[in-house]
């Protein structure tokens, strides 16, 4: 019995507002362990993503991560959004600015009405904050973190709780050039030591060089499914 695909999505959705109406109806399947979403302003990049971690609910559909069905409306499976086990990053990082670095990262692992102490050391977010170098601003607050220090901290939020997979919605998009470069080198590297499924949304060409196994176009709602090399000679364009 062949193995199941590492994403089988299918997804459909009407958003309405005033008197306009958007179709999103987004559908592929693939074995690649990177997936890259991209397409303009306004294609429904940042919907499909909110779609499949389980932040918003489908019309009709199916979301399948290495084998595991997340959602199904014909089968009655609607898996809530910490039942998916998916790490969702968004562009703005979501930190809560009143917790530490350490305060942040270990928020994920004992989530509830209280914040974790500031004297908290849970080894899971310990070995993260480890890993991800931050040490030297354990105790700082996001205001006083820089951009890549941040993204990073984020993603120690993100990867504490041993996700199944990792959603990425524009994670380079605030950074300069440089950093961008730098970040997404180590997150290539991340992935592969964690062989973690990824899906990240750009309109970065440079994310798709590096980072793309497969690429998923997205147009006025409607998918393209093309190579890393064919989408990015359409960028070009």
């Amino acid at each position: 019995m062949p193995a199941p695909p590492v994403w089988d999505v299918r997804l459909r959705r009407q958003l309405r507002q005033a008197d306009s109406r958007f179709d999103l109806d987004l559908a592929f399947s693939s074995d690649a362990a990177r997936v890259v979403l991209f397409g303009p302003s306004g294609a429904g990049k940042t919907q499909a993503l909110r779609l499949i971690a389980g932040i918003a609910r489908p019309d009709d559909g199916r979301v399948a991560v290495v084998g595991r069905v997340l959602y199904d409306r014909a089968a009655g499976v609607s898996l809530s959004a910490p039942q998916r086990r998916l790490a969702t990053m968004f562009q703005d990082y979501a930190l809560f600015p009143h917790l530490t670095v350490r305060q942040n990262v270990a928020y994920a692992v004992q989530p509830g009405w209280r914040n974790p102490s500031r004297r908290l050391r849970d080894p899971k977010a310990e070995s993260w904050i480890e890993r991800f170098g931050l040490q030297p601003v354990a105790e700082h607050y996001p205001h006083q973190l820089s951009g890549g220090q941040r993204q990073r901290t984020a993603l120690a939020r993100a990867l504490v709780t041993e996700p199944a997979a990792l959603l990425l919605d524009e994670p380079f998009a605030a950074l300069d050039r440089g950093l961008r470069r730098q970040l997404r080198a180590e997150l290539l590297q991340l992935q592969q030591a964690l062989h973690l499924p990824m899906l990240l949304i750009t309109h970065d060409e440079e994310d798709l060089e590096v980072l793309a196994e497969q690429v998923v176009e997205l147009s006025a709602g409607k998918r393209v499914l093309r190579d890393p090399a064919d989408a990015r000679a359409a960028m070009l364009r």
